[in-house]
């Protein structure tokens, strides 16, 4: 009986077995059926800590966690800033050299940002709330627990407050420790007022409570630019006139910190189970982050206290421009956030990640290489859209061109291919036109991009419309397009540079230029063999100098790289904030390796022209210096102008209100899930094949049958021969 009993088990192991494979789902029953959104990530973030986190992948989680004073709204374009914790936009008050109110643009000295906060932020429930009789965090966590926590937030009991005024200016006060490595500290020190002093005077302290393990209560210190007015006011004096700071307020930088939450991370057990903000974040943003499980899982749920927010409702003018206009039109006015939880799931491979999709077990994916050719198809006109199998299914298409550049630069310090003369010029010019970018695209980008022509991206003011948006040097403005010239008006100008055919007079040979990268791997080879050509056909010869990314770096900021190709990606929707790049004082050189001018390219006409528009509100003024700064930098050619990327992302049917935002990084609040409908398309794409589970399950009870009369048969045989 104990064989028998040890069969059936065996049978019914292996029926679940199969089971188990054919019924094989990622997620649980409950949660494809509630409103919980499931994203794949591929990198986990380093740092959540806001002073910190700088990355795509770190913001798309801090996002929805964190509250700076102002955000994007979600639909308007251009992107328009609106508040967010505040009760309107910060009032803006000039001042002169005594801080008295001033009109006049010649006597402004400082600029003084007054905010107002909303009564009604309230953080998400945290066990760092809850509070002794000394008014300290009192909730004690031992080693064992902190170790075994997937978040800070199962710590209970928990409590909440309000934001204050106070946590916006002990965030700043963080920004300014040195210790806490904020990528932004050396900009903001040449702004707001008293914050260079801070750092000096308390980095240094910073640094040796940290090390004796100590909490650096930073409530009682002050920045001089940085005042409290009470609960629901502060202020924030800069130096001179900065427009474009208002953008900063909407970066998590500036997003309130509540003192409790360090006071409460200075646990040693929790420290030294790595719990602190940089991987525990209390904010107050329409989500907490209940799970954290960096290399395989992160969750994202609901705060129950979230302030009352409401979808954007538009004119039926500005809903024109989006094709699911009348989605967003019903979503107008209702209460936010629409998603109860957001589940991340590790995807380190691009075709599981892909074939989850397809199932309907990611309700988005971005389109990777190798199945670009299943779910798009090229026009004849060159126009991207989906494939009969996307369409077939109802998955939808979301494309939209980044505020991003990425470019080719020249070292203009590099007696070669530098200088400002016209020989230089022409040189570059040549380059320029060889550099067949529109093939580049086709090829290495699966025609994800569009041509630059100047370091401004469409969506910017100051990109330019028809011909002033064509780089008349290396194209050519014909019957309303832009063409570019050919190879044999390239050779002409190298001609005029001194390089006929591509001879370097000084040698007789071809020209040699170096071309520092640091793509190393087999599959950058394609890449740059495609490079070497594109300057062959000028008969130069171009040598590939690959290295690691530090070393490419350290050759970058010491101005010793000849040729290279970089990129930048907007911190706001400003010219400024891309024309800066070419900024002569940026230059590293000039810098000492600080700067972010890595051509070092410097024209004082291009300068004397930043230094205005950088102090100027959007207008058709300041646009119309741009357009002339733009047309400088053609002219000199400092770059290679490159790409201008653009996105794409493939969604279901049910994930609705998505919108391309490239500047907001809070939007999942605005999106929503139709959870019966994806259960459905799950349901028809992944039906079981019964019938191999069936003839299996019936060959193993017919085995299973065999065996039991077999030794049923031996077992009576037995008791005869005894009888």
């Amino acid at each position: 009986m104990r064989r028998l009993k040890r069969w059936w088990i065996g049978y019914l192991v292996a029926i679940s077995s199969l089971y188990a494979v054919i019924w094989n789902t990622p997620y649980p029953s409950s949660e494809t059926a509630s409103k919980t959104l499931f994203v794949p990530f591929s990198s986990p973030p380093k740092h959540l800590d806001p002073v910190i986190a700088y990355s795509s992948n770190e913001w798309m989680v801090l996002g929805q966690i964190y509250e700076p004073p102002l955000q994007y709204n979600y639909l308007k374009r251009p992107y328009t800033l609106e508040p967010l914790t505040l009760s309107k936009m910060p009032e803006v008050i000039y001042l002169d050299k005594a801080l008295r109110p001033t009109e006049e643009n010649t006597s402004i000295a400082y600029t003084r940002y007054r905010f107002a906060l909303r009564s009604d932020i309230r953080y998400a429930p945290h066990a760092a709330f809850v509070k002794d009789k000394r008014g300290m965090p009192r909730i004690r966590i031992d080693a064992e627990t902190a170790q075994s926590l997937r978040s800070a937030y199962d710590i209970s009991p928990k409590a909440s407050r309000t934001v204050t005024a106070y946590d916006y200016v002990y965030a700043i006060k963080r920004m300014a420790l040195r210790v806490n490595h904020s990528p932004i500290l050396d900009m903001m020190m040449q702004y707001i007022v008293g914050l260079a002093d801070f750092s000096k005077r308390y980095s240094p302290i910073a640094v040796r409570e940290k090390r004796a393990g100590e909490w650096f209560d930073l409530r009682p210190l002050h920045i001089s630019g940085v005042k409290v007015l009470d609960d629901r006011h502060f202020d924030i004096v800069i130096k001179g006139r900065y427009p474009q700071f208002l953008y900063w307020m909407a970066m998590y930088f500036f997003a309130p910190v509540p003192w409790e939450a360090e006071a409460f991370y200075a646990q040693p057990a929790l420290r030294d189970a790595d719990i602190d903000l940089d991987t525990a974040p209390v904010g107050s943003g329409a989500y907490y982050l209940s799970e954290f499980r960096p290399e395989r899982r992160m969750v994202l749920t609901k705060n129950p206290l979230f302030h009352k927010e409401t979808f954007p409702v538009l004119s039926d003018e500005e809903y024109r421009r989006y094709k699911n206009a009348d989605v967003l039109k019903r979503a107008g006015g209702r209460t936010l956030p629409f998603i109860e939880r957001v589940v991340f799931s590790m995807e380190k491979e691009n075709i599981p990640l892909w074939n989850k999709f397809l199932q309907g077990y990611y309700d988005a994916s971005g389109v990777g290489s190798e199945a670009f050719d299943q779910a798009i198809r090229i026009s004849a006109q060159g126009e991207m859209g989906l494939s009969d199998e996307m369409r077939a299914k109802k998955i939808k298409m979301l494309t939209a061109i980044q505020p991003s550049i990425f470019y080719m630069a020249f070292n203009m310090e590099d007696p070669v291919v530098g200088g400002y003369d016209e020989k230089h010029r022409l040189l570059r010019r040549a380059i320029a036109i060889a550099q067949d970018t529109e093939e580049y695209i086709s090829i290495f980008m699966n025609g994800r991009g569009v041509v630059a022509h100047g370091p401004v991206p469409p969506g910017i003011a100051g990109h330019g419309e028809g011909k002033a948006a064509c780089d008349t040097y290396v194209y050519r403005w014909e019957e309303g397009k832009c063409i570019r010239r050919t190879i044999s008006e390239a050779k002409a100008l190298l001609a005029k540079a001194g390089y006929p055919n591509g001879i370097d007079p000084a040698t007789g040979k071809p020209l040699k230029l170096y071309y520092d990268v640091t793509a190393t791997g087999p599959d950058d080879r394609a890449l740059l063999e495609w490079r070497r050509k594109q300057f062959a056909k000028l008969g130069i010869e171009l040598v590939v100098r690959a290295t690691d990314y530090n070393r490419f770096q350290e050759k970058i900021r010491l101005g010793k790289a000849q040729i290279f190709s970089w990129g930048w990606n907007a911190d706001y929707p400003d010219a400024e904030n891309f024309l800066f790049l070419l900024y002569g004082p940026n230059a590293v050189t000039a810098t000492r390796g600080a700067g972010m001018n890595s051509a070092n390219y410097a024209n004082p006409r291009f300068d004397a022209l930043f230094d205005r528009i950088k102090t100027m509100p959007d207008s058709p003024e300041r646009r119309r210096l741009v357009a002339q700064m733009v047309e400088i930098a053609r002219k000199d050619a400092p770059w290679v102008w490159g790409v201008y990327p653009k996105s794409i992302s493939l969604l279901h049917a049910w994930y609705e209100n998505v919108v391309a935002n490239a500047m907001a990084n809070n939007t999942l609040k605005y999106k929503n899930i139709a959870p019966q409908r994806r259960i459905a398309y799950q349901e028809r794409y992944n039906r079981p094949a019964t019938a191999p589970m069936i003839a299996s399950a019936g060959a193993i009870a017919l085995f299973v049958w065999g065996t039991v009369a077999l030794y049923r048969r031996r077992e009576n045989r037995v008791i005869k021969k005894e009888c």
